[in-house]
C-alpha cells in the first residue's frame, strides 16, 4: 500500500435508510493507499454492506485486496476451495451446496464465523438472482423493549444440520456431503461488535434451538427474532451485474440469495476474512459444541 496521507477518490453513496452503500472511485485490483483501505472499512462498518461496480479481479487480485482487511480463512470448512485456490469459495448454481435462498449469516455453526466476506460476481442470469442484506444491529435497536431484554440473555445453538440445509437440498443437491461432518456452536442471541461496540442479533438459517427452552418454544422465538431482523425497513436489495464486488460485515448482517432464475447460470467467487469469537453483552463468548474447524481460520496463500 502507498502512503497513508495520499488523497483518495473514494465516494460513498447510501442506498437505503439502514443498510447498504455503493463505493465509487476504487479499483480493487490496483494498489491502494492505507487511507483508501481505511475509508472502505469505515463505509463497511457504517453501512454493513458495500458494493463496487465493474471490478476486474482474478484469484490473486481478489485475495490481495481482501487481505488488506484481515487474515483470510480457507474457502469453506466443508467443501474447501477449488484446486489451486484454497482461499476461495466458488458460489456456482451448477455446483454443490451453493443455493442460499434463506436468511442466514455465513457459517454461524462455527465458533468463529467470518468477519467480512468479499463476493465477486462472474456470471449473472439474464433475469433474477438478486441478493438482499439485512442490518442486524438496526434490527436489535428497533426491537420492542420486552423482546430486546429477553434476547439479551438468550443463547442459541447453530448447526449445519438444520432446516436451512433440509430445504436447500430439496432440489436435488447432495445434502449428505454437507452434513458428513456436523458442526454446532453455542452463540449469544445478541453479540457485541468487536470494532463498533454495536449490539446485533445473531440468528438466521443455521439457528437450531434456544438453550433452556423446549424445541417448539425455541423455534417460535427464533422465528420471531428473524421476522424483526428481516423487516423490509432493515434491508437493501442488490441487482447484480458481472464484475460487481459485494463486501459485507458478517458480524452485523444476514443475507438472502433470491432463487428466481430457474436453471440459468449464476456464479460468484467469495473469500472471507476470519473473525473473532462472538461475545454476548454479558461477556460470555461463543463456544464450539461439535466439530473441529480450526484449520478453516488458518489462511494459506
Amino acid at each position: 500500500m502507498t502512503d497513508v496521507l495520499s488523497p483518495t477518490n473514494v465516494e460513498v453513496c447510501r442506498l437505503a435508510g439502514y443498510v447498504g452503500a455503493e463505493i465509487k472511485g476504487v479499483d480493487a485490483s490496483a494498489p491502494l493507499s492505507d487511507r483508501t483501505v481505511a475509508e472502505i472499512l469505515k463505509a463497511l462498518l457504517d453501512h454493513k454492506v458495500v458494493f463496487l461496480r465493474d471490478q476486474r479481479l482474478d484469484y490473486a487480485s481478489q485475495v490481495a485486496f481482501a487481505q488488506q482487511f484481515g487474515e483470510l480463512t480457507l474457502g469453506h470448512p466443508i467443501y474447501g476451495g477449488p484446486e489451486g485456490r484454497p482461499l476461495m469459495r466458488e458460489m456456482d448454481s451448477r455446483g454443490e451446496g451453493t443455493r442460499a435462498n434463506h436468511w442466514h449469516t455465513d457459517l454461524t455453526y462455527l465458533e468463529r464465523p467470518p468477519a467480512f466476506a468479499f463476493l465477486h460476481n462472474k456470471v449473472c442470469p439474464p433475469l433474477g438472482g438478486d441478493t438482499i442484506w439485512a442490518n442486524t444491529a438496526a434490527a436489535y435497536a428497533n426491537l420492542p423493549e420486552p423482546l430486546r431484554r429477553l434476547a439479551d440473555g438468550l443463547r442459541i445453538v447453530h448447526s449445519n444440520d438444520c432446516d436451512y440445509t433440509d430445504d436447500t437440498y430439496d432440489a436435488g443437491q447432495t445434502r449428505t456431503s454437507y452434513i458428513t461432518d456436523i458442526y454446532e456452536a453455542d452463540h449469544p442471541a445478541v453479540r457485541v461488535h468487536p470494532v463498533t461496540g454495536e449490539r446485533s442479533l445473531l440468528v438466521g438459517g443455521f439457528a437450531r434451538r434456544v438453550v433452556g427452552l423446549s424445541p417448539q418454544a425455541g423455534r417460535d422465538l427464533i422465528r420471531t427474532l428473524l421476522d424483526y431482523a428481516t423487516k423490509p425497513e432493515h434491508t437493501v436489495r442488490w441487482r447484480w451485474r458481472v464484475g460487481d464486488l459485494a463486501i459485507w460485515d458478517n458480524q452485523a448482517t444476514m443475507h438472502y440469495a433470491i432463487y428466481d432464475y430457474g436453471g440459468a447460470h449464476r456464479r460468484g467467487e467469495r473469500v472471507t476474512v476470519g473473525g473473532p469469537v462472538p461475545v454476548g453483552i454479558d461477556g460470555r463468548p461463543s463456544y464450539l459444541l461439535r466439530g473441529d474447524a480450526a484449520v478453516f481460520n488458518v489462511g494459506t496463500s
